[in-house]
């Protein structure tokens, strides 16, 4: 159980936002609040509260970090406008983009998901069993059960790893489909 100090004149949590800013560096990945609490004996509201003052403060000081909710969880991440930088201290070995076949694969799973091999083939219209293999060797995409039709076919969806990847914090975040034009 964390021991709560408040600075004079109520002001904020101050070990607590420090013990959060801990947890997220350390993490390296999302952290979901229900872990968070587990951890601290603060409760999902009193998190939630302090991420935002958190948030604020990095945004206010134009910190390199940030704090966003993605993928059901809070991460700690360098900011998206100093990517080209970040680049360089990793080499060019960075994950590697993905093709635009990948691009489309993960386009129709994400959107149709759960789908089939065979409903993927229908609307690219190509076969995608490398590009699945590819897909579930960067586990962004993960075997969901089986369609109850003749055969069983495998059901694909996406993974929480494809969120983080995307910066997304549900799948509600995908940009609206655009109708096709005639």
């Amino acid at each position: 159980m964390v021991h709560v100090y408040i600075q004079k004149g109520g002001g904020p949590l101050v070990k607590e936002k420090a013990l959060l800013e801990a947890i997220f560096f350390a993490a390296g990945e999302p952290v979901p609040v229900k872990k968070i609490a587990e951890i601290t004996g603060l409760t999902p509201g009193e998190i939630k509260n302090l991420f935002r003052e958190l948030r604020d403060e990095y945004k206010e000081r134009n910190s390199g970090l940030e704090l966003r909710e993605v993928a059901g969880g809070i991460l700690m991440a360098t900011r998206p406008s100093f990517a080209p930088h970040i680049k360089k201290l990793h080499g060019e070995k960075a994950r590697q983009g993905l093709s635009q076949a990948a691009m489309e694969t993960l386009a129709i799973i994400a959107y149709k998901q759960p789908i089939t091999r065979l409903e993927i083939e229908a609307i690219r219209g190509v076969k995608v069993d490398k590009v699945l293999d590819r897909l579930k060797e960067l586990n962004l995409i993960t075997e969901a059960g089986r369609k109850e039709v003749l055969g069983r076919p495998i059901l694909y969806a996406t993974t929480r790893e494809f969120l983080k990847h995307f910066g997304l914090r549900d799948l509600s975040e995908l940009p609206p489909l655009k109708e096709k034009e005639e």
